[in-house]
């Protein structure tokens, strides 16, 4: 894990970012966008989201960039995002630094500038407060007052709201159980209606190991990939949560998908935020990247 110096913003930051680099060209593209409409309650409740987030690669994926971009842009800019990544499972409940001074570089062989990349946010301790109050007394909230985001939080964030002007809040996945990540989803539902973007990290397929040169290279996509991916758009489309949650035994391309499933259950947690989980989803992204499904929806 690389250590950036202290003190810098994320504006010097991406300020080092050669020129020609994709992510480079994704803030120049974007900066000429214009101001992002807030967010008021004359908006309604915001939509619960469940994304497929990629690794520090997604910066060169110009298209996938574009995609979360323009996702975050029909969206009214948040008051604040609570997000559930697949690389922070912790038991129990748990939160990360209301104000973090230092990301989390969870992934190594990358080109080092990853992980001098910053994304400085705001304070979230009033959503640290709410969130406190939504979860059981029978279940304490822990605050990790030394960890930062990790990349299943702060690389899509920092595609899709890249100024870092939104407090950015990240809760630990104390579990895989489904029902129990759906009731916690509905006890968060209430901050919808606050403006509060809810968010599900994830990737809707993850079998890394398994993955071929041709896959990698983007020339093919494996059965099992493709099989998993269609299975779920299914089960969202009719909102058959049920389904979703037998996924380990009655999903085909099983256990290739997700030979472990910690990113598919962020969705649970979407579901479980969105006012009916067993209405049908909005898919927002969808199609491959190096063999993967990156199935990416809205509940609303």
């Amino acid at each position: 894990m690389t250590t950036p110096a202290a003190g810098r913003t994320t504006a010097a930051a991406d300020a080092q970012i050669p020129a020609q680099h994709p992510f480079a060209a994704h803030l120049r593209r974007v900066a000429s966008a214009g101001a992002h409409r807030p967010w008021t309650p004359a908006d309604g409740p915001l939509p619960s989201l469940y994304l497929s987030h990629g690794a520090p690669m997604l910066f060169e994926m110009t298209d996938w960039m574009t995609e979360l971009h323009d996702w975050a842009r029909a969206l009214p800019a948040p008051r604040a995002v609570l997000i559930v990544s697949a690389h922070w499972e912790s038991a129990p409940l748990s939160i990360s630094s209301t104000q973090p001074s230092e990301l989390v570089y969870d992934f190594g062989g990358f080109d080092p500038m990853y992980s001098r990349m910053r994304y400085d946010t705001p304070d979230a301790g009033w959503l640290a407060r709410r969130v406190a109050g939504l979860v059981p007394d029978t279940e304490p909230l822990h605050e990790h007052r030394r960890r930062g985001l990790d990349h299943g939080a702060w690389v899509p964030l920092k595609i899709m709201y890249p100024d870092a002007d939104i407090p950015v809040l990240q809760l630990s996945m104390p579990t895989h159980d489904s029902t129990r990540l759906l009731a916690l989803g509905e006890r968060l539902r209430p901050l919808r209606e606050e403006g509060v973007l809810v968010v599900g990290s994830g990737y809707m397929t993850h079998g890394l190991p398994f993955l071929s040169a041709s896959d990698w290279a983007g020339r093919t996509t494996p059965g099992w990939s493709a099989e998993f991916d269609a299975w779920a758009a299914d089960a969202l489309a009719r909102g058959d949560v049920e389904e979703l949650a037998r996924f380990r035994s009655s999903a085909p391309g099983m256990p290739y998908a997700h030979p472990t499933v910690e990113h598919f259950t962020p969705l649970f947690v979407t579901l479980g935020a969105a006012g009916d989980p067993g209405a049908p989803v909005t898919t927002t992204i969808e199609g491959y990247a190096l063999g993967l499904a990156k199935r990416s929806f809205q509940a609303a």
